[in-house]
């Protein structure tokens, strides 16, 4: 089999703005196409930026099959690449979840929503994910997504790499100075789990009336199962990384003790 090329986004953020994201996204995917990419991945709650404030993200929250999905949906049977995209998603119940979504072909083949939420900028406007990450058939491969900060914690990169996974796709919107994440825990968590890891950050800073700014960190990557770095953003700068997701993973989930340790 051959494999999977994915085709990493790293851009800046339009807050607000769900048309000239969704047309932007169209682009990169021409883009991505053109390179023959599987997948592209988007930063975290790309389609209306993350840090946009409650009532904003509460106003531009969809159900997961609402009219985002259907024009990202259309955007993936037009170009033929599938798509890893964040959202905020309103919930039956009402509360709104900080999701990620894989369409492929003009339907949802997998999606998470997130575990950790970091600090007020997520707990004051998301509802905390109450299942663990599932691994889902993506093109004849298994694999599973995570939500920026959950791919910190060592146990949700396992719990997916137990689950069958080969690949993890992460959209993210990491900050400075947190940039230890993509040098260093990415990377990690792609050698002691034997998976691959593409980690699609934002570049640039994001600003709401009346709300932070937020300066993002750049430095998106792709890890191989191996640990290998495939590809690396620059800090700043939008760029779009493709790679094939390649490495032989290390013997740790054969030899790791699952009678001694969770």
């Amino acid at each position: 089999m051959t494999p999977l090329r994915v085709a990493v986004w790293q851009c800046a953020s339009l807050p607000g703005d769900v048309a000239g994201n969704l047309a932007r996204l169209e682009a990169a995917c021409e883009r991505a196409a053109a390179e023959g990419a599987d997948v592209l991945v988007t930063p975290e709650m790309f389609v209306t930026g993350y840090d946009i404030g409650a009532e904003r993200t509460r106003a531009l929250a969809e159900p997961a099959d609402g009219p985002i999905a259907s024009a990202v949906a259309e955007i993936t049977r037009r170009t033929g690449v599938a798509v890893a995209y964040g959202y905020p998603e309103l919930l039956p119940d009402g509360a709104v979840a900080n999701a990620a979504q894989l369409i492929d072909g003009g339907r949802a083949v997998g999606a998470h929503r997130k575990a950790h939420l970091f600090g007020g900028l997520d707990t004051e406007r998301f509802a905390r994910a109450t299942e663990r990450p599932a691994a889902f058939e993506f093109r004849g491969r298994r694999i599973g997504m995570l939500i920026c900060y959950d791919v910190e914690f060592p146990e949700a990169v396992r719990s997916l790499a137990l689950d069958g996974a080969e690949a993890v796709l992460v959209p993210t919107a990491n900050m400075v100075p947190y940039e230890i994440v993509s040098t260093v825990l990415v990377r990690a968590r792609a050698y002691e789990n034997g998976v691959a890891l593409a980690y699609a950050n934002y570049c640039g800073t994001e600003s709401f009336e009346g709300g932070s700014e937020q300066v993002y960190a750049g430095l998106s990557t792709v890890c191989g199962a191996d640990g290998s770095v495939l590809a690396l953003g620059a800090a700043e700068g939008e760029e779009l990384l493709i790679a094939d997701l390649t490495g032989a993973p290390q013997p740790y989930l054969r030899d790791r003790r699952g009678d001694l340790f969770v």
